[in-house]
């Protein structure tokens, strides 16, 4: 059964998660918003999306650009879990793998450290 919590909870996981990174990986986030969304129109299943170029693909030509985007999807999360404190841990594994992809670290190495 899915679990039911208001947007304004959700927000405040998102931020407890983010809350959470090691500041030296905080300050060395360049040019990127986290954002709630509901969900991907494209691809209505998948929990979280990095909209951007990797710190490690960016070269001496990027500037002057609008932030890379990470989005978390609140509908997707919700669904696949049944307690709050699941609904905690998949978000701080969703914002941690989306923010791996703004670094330039791949899923296939993600999965290999545990955050796939």
């Amino acid at each position: 059964m899915p679990v039911e919590m208001s947007e304004a909870r959700f927000e405040e996981l998102v931020a407890e998660a983010l809350d959470a990174v090691p500041a030296e990986f905080a300050k060395a986030m360049d040019n990127v918003v986290v954002l709630v969304e509901d969900h991907n129109e494209e691809a209505p299943g998948i929990l979280g999306l990095y909209h951007g170029v990797a710190l490690t693909r960016r070269t001496s030509n990027y500037g002057g650009v609008l932030p890379d985007r990470i989005s978390i999807y609140r509908r997707p999360i919700l669904r696949i879990c049944e307690t709050e404190e699941q609904v905690t841990e998949e978000v701080l594994i969703t914002v941690v793998h989306e923010i791996a992809h703004h670094f330039g670290i791949d899923d296939a190495r993600l999965h290999e450290l545990g955050w796939g």
